[in-house]
């Protein structure tokens, strides 16, 4: 089990920057995958980046570019900075952590953070 906390979330407007931040309750170093993902009111939640504990990522085609998703497993944290925000970019965030052990799953998830793109 790891507790995940979200921060750095808010209001911005379209073409600016926001760098979401997921603090862990305990070493991320052995957790398999750290990701991001989003739910927009009456949307289904998305996955938008993941990173494995080599340092592969992956971006939802509608963020590439723009997005960047980090781990710093010195610090227990994830990060994921967003450039050149649009208003459909405009959700709850969620931070996910995935571990697989004998072939079982374990996913714990965040309480999440909202960003809201608007002028």
């Amino acid at each position: 089990q790891v507790q995940l906390v979200e921060s750095g979330g808010g209001l911005v407007q379209p073409g600016g920057s926001l760098r979401l931040s997921c603090a862990a309750s305990r070493s991320i170093f052995s957790i398999n995958y750290m990701a991001w993902s989003r739910q927009a009111p009456d949307n289904q939640r998305e996955l938008v980046a993941s990173i494995t504990s080599a340092g592969t990522t992956y971006y939802a085609y509608s963020v590439k570019g723009r997005f960047t998703i980090s781990r710093d497993n010195a610090k227990n944290t994830v990060s994921l900075q967003m450039n050149s925000l649009r208003p459909e970019d405009t959700a709850v965030y969620y931070c996910n952590a995935i571990s697989v052990r004998d072939g079982v799953q374990y996913s714990n998830w965040g309480q999440g953070t909202q960003v809201t793109v608007s002028s």
